[in-house]
C-alpha cells in the first residue's frame, strides 16, 4: 500500500501517475495525517468499475435464484438463441 501526503500530488504528479500506471495500484493521499483521497490510473479505475458492476449483476441473479425465480439451462438458452436467429433471418427474407 502506497501512502503519501497530499502535497506529494502537487510536487510529484508525474512520478505518482507513472507509479499508478506501472503497478495498477492506487496511491492513498493523506491530509493532516488522515486519509483524504485515493488516486489511480484510469485503466485500473475502469477495470475496477467493470468488476463491481459484474459483481452487482451476479449478486442480483443469485438473489433472484434464491427467491425462486426460474432460470434457464445452457441448452434452453441456446435453443432460444437459435429461434431468435431463425426468426430474424425469416423476417429479413420476407421483405
Amino acid at each position: 500500500m502506497n501512502i503519501r501526503p497530499s502535497a506529494a500530488i502537487r510536487q510529484n504528479y508525474n512520478e505518482i501517475a507513472e507509479q499508478c500506471r506501472k503497478t495498477a495500484e492506487p496511491v492513498f493521499l493523506t491530509k493532516n495525517g488522515e486519509g483524504d483521497l485515493v488516486v489511480m490510473d484510469i485503466e485500473t479505475y475502469n477495470r475496477r468499475e467493470k468488476m463491481l458492476k459484474l459483481r452487482e449483476e451476479l449478486l442480483a441473479v443469485e438473489e433472484d435464484r434464491i427467491h425462486g425465480m426460474k432460470g434457464y439451462s445452457v441448452d434452453e438458452v441456446a435453443a432460444m438463441m437459435r429461434d431468435a436467429i431463425k426468426g430474424a433471418a425469416d423476417h429479413g427474407t420476407a421483405e
